[in-house]
């Protein structure tokens, strides 16, 4: 089984998680990790190596995280660059992380590319456009 762990910039990972529990349920082996103010880099790695540790990677690691280029990304670079099993996909969403741990309970042994092509792919797809023009047409 692979773990998630869901990295931000505030609450934001606990919001999530809370919320995507609200629609699948209780998500197993996923963590939310939080970058506060007043933190560095330094206590975010502590902090994303504490959730290491009591998470089943056996099957891998998957970051999902805010922004491209902050805190949470560069912390988790520093932890994917020593394991080929681990990955990041930034643009956390609702919809890629509903959609990852209903793929982490199906378990199956998805390899760690593919799963984050499919995050990146659901959390495109998770945006959509509505107008009133289009009902009005």
């Amino acid at each position: 089984m692979f773990a998630i762990i869901v990295g931000t910039h505030g609450r934001l990972a606990e919001e999530l998680l809370s919320s995507v529990e609200m629609i699948f349920g209780e998500v197993q082996n996923t963590a939310a990790v939080t970058f506060l103010p007043g933190e560095g880099p330094a206590d975010i790695t502590a902090k994303y190596e504490a959730v290491l540790e009591k998470l089943d990677t056996s099957g891998g690691v998957l970051f999902l995280v805010d922004i491209f280029g902050g805190t949470p990304y560069n912390a988790a670079c520093r932890i994917v660059i020593n394991n080929e099993q681990y990955g990041i996909v930034t643009g956390v969403s609702m919809p890629m992380l509903v959609d990852m741990a209903n793929t982490q309970a199906m378990d199956e042994g998805t390899d760690i590319r593919t799963l984050m092509e499919k995050a990146a792919s659901v959390g495109q797809k998770g945006i959509r456009l509505f107008h009133a023009s289009a009902v009005n047409s």
